[in-house]
């Protein structure tokens, strides 16, 4: 098993970032800062599939974070070519009930745990491990970010196989009958939901995660009973420090 697999099941708390730009040095730098992964952005980032290799490799070069991949939907072929290529987990974007969650599980996995198709060239080389153990090396994570989710969300959480679930606050917000991430008119609503998220992802014993724009937003939602939380961006994380060096300068 992974060590993030591992980490995810065991609920251990854990900090990531978002690779959203095709930039593999950069995301290698990131890596052995101290955070615990990393996820290439497959569904809203800047990169192509040979991008996602390139990063991945890059990751894995340096001791720390782990690279996992945002896939651009529940699709089993490319949930498969994600993991072939060397992530050690998938995160699914726009679930909206448990027979989803379920499809995604099952393509992480191979037979008879999954419908995965057996050909990881760059992940497990021939030798490097049986089926079974390459099952249980992987995570399987899930977004909760549309109102169907959000109503299912006990039973997505007990699907068997999902590792872990994925609040995605900016459509969350939307499905919420906000107009945008911090629309003060679906903040209390917002907190409901996470609540409840966090709340049943305990209840089924498996990690509960968030994305949040800051660092202090991170720990808050930590404090609050998350597992894991992402933690900004590659792209923002280096607009922020560039800002900060030039008013420094310029005052």
């Amino acid at each position: 098993m992974s060590g993030f697999a591992s980490a995810l099941r065991e609920r251990r708390r854990m900090i990531g970032t978002w690779v959203v730009t095709d930039n593999a040095i950069g995301a290698e730098s990131l890596a052995g800062l101290g955070f615990d992964f990393l996820c290439v952005d497959g569904q809203h980032g800047l990169l192509d599939e040979r991008a996602w290799l390139t990063v991945l490799t890059h990751i894995a070069t340096r001791d720390g974070a782990v690279g996992i991949a945002r896939v651009p939907g529940n699709d089993a072929v490319t949930i498969g070519r994600a993991l072939d290529l060397g992530a050690e987990a998938v995160v699914v974007p726009m679930i909206d009930n448990a027979a989803q969650a379920a499809a995604a599980a099952r393509a992480c996995r191979y037979v008879p745990e999954g419908n995965r198709s057996y050909g990881p060239m760059r992940a497990e080389p021939r030798g490097a491990g049986t089926p079974a153990e390459a099952n249980g090396r992987v995570a399987c994570v899930v977004m909760i970010e549309t109102a169907e989710a959000l109503a299912d969300i006990d039973a997505v959480c007990a699907v068997d196989g999902i590792d872990g679930v994925l609040v995605g606050p900016f459509d969350l917000t939307l499905a919420l009958g906000g107009t945008g991430f911090g629309d003060p008119a679906v903040a209390d609503r917002l907190t409901e939901a996470l609540d409840r998220v966090a709340a049943a992802a305990e209840r089924a014993g498996i990690a509960a995660g968030v994305h949040c724009p800051d660092a202090a937003t991170a720990a808050k939602r930590l404090a609050d009973g998350f597992t894991f939380a992402t933690v900004s961006c590659d792209l923002m994380l280096l607009e922020e420090a560039a800002t900060a060096a030039l008013r420094g300068v310029r005052g």
